[in-house]
């Protein structure tokens, strides 16, 4: 098989990632079958002070592959503008976002060339993504273990559901350039972070514009990454402050999409739905909420949802 001069740029956010990006790049040095594949890797420097730049600075100068190793420097804090950056500065036709603490597997590069010529019509696709824990998990983390980006959809292909928020995470995607630039917008709609309020959408927001503009949204369960997770994103407050950001930018991603007849239905729907899950969940465990990890995150993760409706209802009628 034989490609054009630009296939394919691994794109690498990276915040102070000097002691992580080793292992990322010396895993994109191990991949194999990838001889006919013209693709390159770019770092994000998303206004790190640690390192990073002489870490990148020293594999740039004992770089011995033949796809080329670039470094960008973007001073806009925050992942939306990381990633945009990345769009703006790749070369390839496809762009693969490592997170820096993302290690994909030997095959990683030549599966999503394989899959990319299968399935021409997904302006997106995403693999499977394997947890390498620091520590053991929490008894039943794997109830939520997609909200820290691990997911295993089994051995099939099949399209993701984005009506119903069923999407998948920003680490480990892969997304056609020229998708991305005539659906998603140009300055980053980060979805949440209003003020002191931490909300968590910028990896789905992208993905409800392409599927605005009538790009598929694929499962490819052939590429695989593992997912370092250190010992303090598992401990409760670190867990319980992600829920909430999650649940607060559930109602401002389910109106990217929607009709402006459509809102007010939303927004009832949400309400109720929400209020409907705490009160079982309520019943279902009662004081193991404030004991039990798990319970009390799926809690957290409600209450936040319903709040983030009248966080969404405020900043409407401040437009």
């Amino acid at each position: 098989m034989t490609h054009d001069s630009s296939f394919l740029t691994v794109a690498i956010p990276t915040y102070n990632g000097a002691k992580r990006l080793p292992e990322v790049l010396d895993a994109l040095g191990k991949q194999s079958h990838t001889e006919p594949i013209n693709w390159d890797i770019i770092i994000i420097d998303n206004n790190s002070t640690d390192t990073t730049h002489q870490v990148i600075e020293h594999y740039q100068k004992n770089w011995l592959y033949p796809y080329p190793l670039k470094y960008y420097f973007e001073p806009n804090q925050g992942l939306a503008f990381a990633r945009e950056r990345a769009i703006q500065e790749a070369q390839g036709t496809y762009i693969a976002f490592l997170d820096d603490d993302n290690i994909p597997a030997p095959d990683w590069v030549s599966s999503i060339y394989e899959f990319s010529q299968n399935y021409p019509q997904a302006g997106a696709f995403s693999g499977q993504i394997h947890g390498e824990y620091e520590i053991e998990p929490p008894a039943n983390f794997q109830q939520i273990a997609a909200f820290l980006a691990i997911r295993e959809h089994g051995l099939e292909p099949f399209r993701f559901d984005p009506d119903n928020l069923r999407l998948p995470p920003g680490a480990g995607l892969v997304v056609q350039k020229q998708a991305w630039q005539e659906a998603v917008p140009k300055t980053p709609q980060v979805v949440g972070n209003q003020g002191t309020i931490l909300a968590r959408g910028d990896d789905y927001a992208p993905l409800l514009y392409l599927h605005q503009q009538g790009w598929e949204i694929w499962y490819n369960p052939q590429m695989h990454i593992n997912h370092k997770i250190p010992a303090f994103r598992l401990e409760r407050d670190y867990l319980l402050s992600l829920a909430r950001a999650c649940g607060l930018a559930t109602c401002q991603l389910r109106m990217i999409n929607a009709k402006n007849s459509q809102k007010p239905a939303i927004v009832l729907k949400t309400i109720i739905g929400n209020l409907r899950r705490i009160v079982k969940h309520y019943l279902q465990y009662k004081k193991q909420v404030q004991s039990d990890l798990i319970p009390a995150f799926e809690m957290e993760f409600y209450r936040a949802s319903l709040i983030g409706v009248f966080h969404w209802l405020n900043q409407a009628r401040s437009r």
